[in-house]
């Protein structure tokens, strides 16, 4: 005779009733007897769906504000070009827009994601070249960013911070010259995206303090 499977909660939010009976879903997906597990996991696995409810919720607060933000901004965006025939901020798209009391203001910024061309190793062949003439002993600062900036990481892509530090030296030797042309032909832009940050402050002469909205970096009072 066969009998009905009756589930009367969903596993994910915990415990499940099944022919009367609790359960509990473990990593491998078995269902343990609610009697069977520890009560110290009950109250962390309790623990982790209660905070994991509040971020689920907290994080589609955010990104309904960053749409509304950027909704915002774009209308107001739209308003003074067809004022005045012109958009605000640079060529990046960078902009600022400030309350007229000066106490609080908005800025999106415009990063570029930047991935380099061929032309980086004959870049790394010259300032190869110029750290083998080079004597062991001079600019040892160059060599280890030099030696930082083309090592790869776990993703086989290079150090980008150090390889744009290369470019902020000055140096005159001709090679090294070419090298960093080659290294400025070698950028290509392959992305962007946009960062909104928020600023306030209780009066003109202040300086500003952001409005966190980073987990990682709010503070607890």
């Amino acid at each position: 005779m066969t009998h009905a499977v009756i589930i009367e909660e969903h596993p994910q939010e915990g415990p499940i009733r099944i022919n009367g009976k609790s359960y509990m879903a473990d990593a491998k997906g078995s269902l343990v007897p609610l009697e069977l597990v520890k009560p110290a996991d009950k109250l962390e696995d309790e623990t982790v769906r209660k905070i994991m409810g509040f971020a689920s919720d907290l994080s589609g607060q955010i990104t309904r504000f960053r749409g509304h933000t950027m909704t915002d901004l774009g209308e107001f965006d739209a308003l003074l070009e067809q004022e005045y025939n012109t958009r605000k901020g640079g060529k990046k798209g960078n902009r600022t827009y400030q309350t007229f009391d000066g106490l609080m203001k908005v800025i999106v910024s415009v990063a570029d994601f930047v991935d380099f061309g061929p032309q980086l190793q004959i870049a790394k062949t010259l300032i190869d070249e110029c750290l083998n003439e080079w004597s062991a002993d001079s600019r040892p600062e160059i060599r280890a960013i030099v030696t930082r900036a083309f090592n790869t990481d776990k993703e086989g892509q290079i150090n980008r911070s150090e390889i744009f530090m290369l470019l902020r030296m000055q140096i005159e030797d001709e090679r090294w010259l070419s090298a960093m042309e080659a290294i400025r032909d070698a950028m290509r832009v392959t992305g962007s995206k946009e960062y909104v940050r928020f600023y306030q402050r209780a009066r003109i002469t202040d300086g500003w303090q952001a409005v966190t909205i980073d987990l990682a970096k709010a503070t607890i009072s």
